[in-house]
This record gives C-alpha cells, sequence and structure tokens, in this order.
C-alpha cells in the first residue's frame, strides 16, 4: 500500500512541475514562474505532513524522488559558483583601473559592514521587545548534542590563531580551492582572481599584446560561462518547489512551536531590516519597490536553498539584467557578499543570540553592553568570512567575544532551518544593496535599466 501512495505522490508532484514547464513554454515571467513554485511547495509540503506525517516512510521515499529535482539544481549551482567567481573577479580587474577598482570594493564593503551594524542594533532590540530568555529553554537530547559539538567546534576555531585564519586565505594550491575544498575556499579563489587581473594590469606597460590577448580570453570565457549560469538559472522554479516542498513535508513544528517566540523575534527583526535595506535605495534616489519587484527571484531563491554562495549566478544575473548595475561592481558585491557582512547570519542572529543569554545569565543589558556588541558583531562578520558554517560560527565568534556561553546555541537546532531561510535572503538582499548603492555613487547605474518594467531573459 505504501508504495502505490508513494507513486501517486511523485504523479502529483510531477504534474506540478509539469506545470512550471508549461509555464516557462507560455513565457510566463521568471518571477511568476518562481513564485509560484515557491507556493505550490509551501501547499505540496503542507498536504504531504497532514496526510502521512513528517516522518512517515511515505514522505521520505517521495522526499527521495524529489530530492532528484532539489539536490540536483543546488549541484548545478554548486558547480558553477567557483568558475564564474574566477571569471567575475578576474574580468572585472582587467577592465577597470586601479583607483575605479578601489574605490568599488571599497564602497562594496562599506555598505556590508555598516548595513551589519545596523542589522546587530535591530536583533538586539528585537530580543529586548520579546523579551527572550535563554534560561526558559529546555534541553533535549538532540540539543544537548549540538551543545557539546559547538563547544569542540569553538575550542578548535580558537585553537588556530587569527593571523593562521587570515593566512589561510591564500591558497597554496589554486586547483584545490577551485575544487571547493577548505573552509576558504572561496576567498581563496577571490584572491586568486584578484592576484591574477592586478598582474594582467601591471604586463599591459611592458607587454600590452600579451596583456590583450588574455583580456580577450577572459573575455571569450565569461561570455561561457554566463551562458552556462543562464541554462543553470532556467531550473530555478523547480528547485525551489523541491526544495520548499521537502521543507515543509519534513519540519517538526511541534518542535517549532516550542521555541515560536524566538522564530517571530527572528523573522519580526529580518523584516526590519527589510525596510532598512528599502529606505536606503530610497536614499539614493531610486524607487525600493522596483528594487524589491526585481529582486525576488534572487531571494525566493535564496530562501528555500539557504545558500548565499549558491545564489550568487542569480544575484550577479539580477543586478547586470534588471537593476542595471555594471558586471563589475556586481559580481564583486555578490562575490564579497557570500562572506562578509551577512546582516541576517553575522548580524541579526549573534546579536539576538547575545542579548537572549545574557538576560538568561544575569548580565545586565546596558548601553555599553549594545554597543561593544554591535562593534564586535560587525567586526566579526568580517574576520570570519573564510570560516565555513555561517551563522553558527558567526554566533559562536561573538559569543565569544562578549564572554557568554556558547554551549546555549545548539538549544535553537529545532529552529534552525526555519530561520536560516530569512536570514540567507536577508544575505543576498543586502549584497545586492551594497551593488546597486555603489554603482549609483559611481555613476555605473544603468537608470534606464534599473526603471524599466522587468525584462524576462529566462523564459525561453
Amino acid at each position: 500500500m505504501n508504495t502505490i501512495y508513494i507513486i501517486v505522490n511523485i504523479l502529483v508532484l510531477s504534474a506540478i512541475l509539469y506545470g512550471l514547464y508549461s509555464m516557462q513554454k507560455r513565457h510566463f515571467s521568471f518571477t511568476a514562474r518562481t513564485m509560484t513554485a515557491l507556493g505550490a511547495g509551501l501547499v505540496s509540503g503542507a498536504a504531504l505532513q497532514y496526510i502521512f506525517g513528517s516522518n512517515s516512510d511515505i514522505v521520505k521515499e517521495t522526499m527521495t524522488v524529489l530530492g532528484i529535482a532539489g539536490n540536483g539544481y543546488v549541484r548545478l549551482l554548486a558547480m558553477i559558483v567557483i568558475p564564474l567567481v574566477f571569471v567575475a573577479i578576474t574580468t572585472a580587474i582587467v577592465k577597470q583601473d586601479s583607483n575605479s577598482l578601489k574605490k568599488s570594493a571599497g564602497s562594496v564593503i562599506a555598505v556590508l559592514l555598516i548595513t551589519t551594524a545596523i542589522s546587530a542594533a535591530i536583533g538586539i532590540a528585537a530580543a529586548l521587545i520579546f523579551g527572550l530568555d535563554s534560561s526558559t529553554l529546555i534541553s533535549g537530547q538532540a540539543e544537548a548534542a549540538r551543545s557539546e559539538a559547538l563547544v569542540k567546534a569553538l575550542a578548535d576555531f580558537q585553537a588556530k590563531p587569527i593571523a593562521d585564519q587570515i593566512t589561510e586565505i591564500i591558497p597554496r594550491n589554486i586547483f584545490y580551492a577551485m575544487t571547493g575544498q577548505g573552509s576558504s575556499a572561496t576567498l581563496s579563489v577571490v584572491f586568486f582572481s584578484a592576484f591574477l587581473g592586478i598582474a594582467t594590469v601591471s604586463l599591459r606597460r611592458k607587454k600590452p599584446e600579451v596583456a590583450e590577448n588574455f583580456t580577450a580570453f577572459l573575455s571569450m570565457l565569461n561570455d561561457i560561462v554566463m551562458k552556462m549560469v543562464t541554462m543553470v538559472l532556467r531550473l530555478a522554479p523547480y528547485g525551489i518547489f523541491a526544495l520548499i516542498t521537502r521543507f515543509v513535508a519534513t519540519s517538526n513544528f511541534t518542535e517549532i512551536a516550542r521555541l515560536l517566540q524566538f522564530v517571530l523575534a527572528s523573522y519580526a527583526a529580518i523584516a526590519v531590516m527589510f525596510l532598512v535595506h528599502l529606505a536606503i535605495i530610497s536614499l539614493n534616489g531610486l524607487n525600493p519597490l522596483t528594487f524589491l519587484r526585481k529582486s525576488s527571484g534572487p531571494l525566493s531563491f535564496a530562501f528555500s536553498s539557504r545558500s548565499s554562495s549558491g545564489t550568487l549566478p542569480l544575484n550577479v544575473e539580477t543586478q547586470v539584467g534588471k537593476l542595471g548595475v555594471s558586471q563589475g561592481i556586481a559580481n564583486l558585491s555578490a562575490s564579497l557578499g557570500t562572506s562578509i557582512g551577512q546582516n541576517g547570519c553575522a548580524g541579526i542572529y549573534p546579536a539576538m543570540l547575545a542579548v537572549m543569554i545574557a538576560v538568561g545569565t544575569g548580565i545586565p543589558i546596558d548601553a555599553a553592553f549594545m554597543v561593544k556588541l554591535i562593534v564586535i558583531t560587525a567586526i566579526s562578520s568580517f574576520g570570519i568570512a573564510g570560516v565555513g558554517g555561517g551563522a553558527t560560527f558567526a554566533a559562536l565568534t561573538v559569543l565569544s567575544s562578549m564572554g557568554l556561553p556558547v554551549a546555549l546555541v545548539g538549544l535553537l537546532i529545532a529552529i534552525e532551518p526555519l530561520i536560516d531561510m530569512a536570514r540567507t535572503a536577508l544575505n543576498v538582499s543586502d549584497s545586492m544593496l551594497a551593488g546597486v548603492v555603489t554603482a549609483r555613487r559611481l555613476g555605473e547605474l544603468d537608470l534606464s535599466v534599473y526603471n524599466s518594467s522587468d525584462q524576462e531573459e529566462l523564459t525561453a
């Protein structure tokens, strides 16, 4: 009987995937297909959980088959991230003069770090308003195991001097780094790409013909990689549908309800920070609703995939094709935004945890505590750029710097996936914001593209 249910489930889900394919053939906008996939995934996942239960073998087997679409799409994105970062950064440098490059990189990093400081302040406010208190949490077996693992992870992390963590960004073997191995792989590729680009620019003085030939080769390589990116991005609605369906169908909402207060506080803080992003867009003389509408595709995928790096290709494509950001700045902001100044994972989350734990352990939340927390959070968002683990390592770094117990981070294991979805979307929004603001300030924003109605490039 279970086999019959599984077959029926797969047929229904396949029909929905075919419906998304039909929308593509009928030239529905990419945004419309993405939002349809998101909604269909929510409904499908809820139906599966309601009928069979989150721990049902039927749901597990169904999700295994559906995982071909979801996991396959994530792997395709992971496949093209390193080539995209390599050609994007190198091309951006060889096509810009040194002064322009310094201004672009400086502006992007400044926006990322300043908004992280703001997000930390919002996280503090949310934790206080919602009255978060770590002493009210009950630790189960899974949470206890997670806490022990985090304590060990922090010990391993602190055992390595900061100088070593920084020098690890310089790759010993660039080909090894390009395989995506190691905690600093992406930043190592960024470093090598920048080094190669600077070398090419320097070579123009003595051997201009060699530099020009290599630049032409890079342009061809860039065109090929961007074509690959476009081919993969056309599959985004199918991946979003599969990922959201699996998340909703397999989540334990009983455990989530136990920590509902933290979930609500997190989403409230994230929503406020999204409004801050729109306010910054408005202060730069741009329509914030246009930014929100045109960035809905990357934000939807970031929400469903929980991967800032995985969203990088769609991020660049949207900045250039829909928001009018120059290719060089879009590449810089999207690449740096995967590792530096993440508003959700490295700003709001660790700040909220710090306040919640401080309240639970009786530490007074005064002005000095809050200022120190904001400064440490902003600095840490840059300092842990090469470390794998995202929000967890950001939280560990901030809490340990504030002298707070890190084991309590494990108590939130049940709601980690749910809040991570919104955090990742906020991270991607911030990297796009950095690109738009920088391009606007440096006169490299094509206002005709930004203000135009959505030009669909992914419907074919």
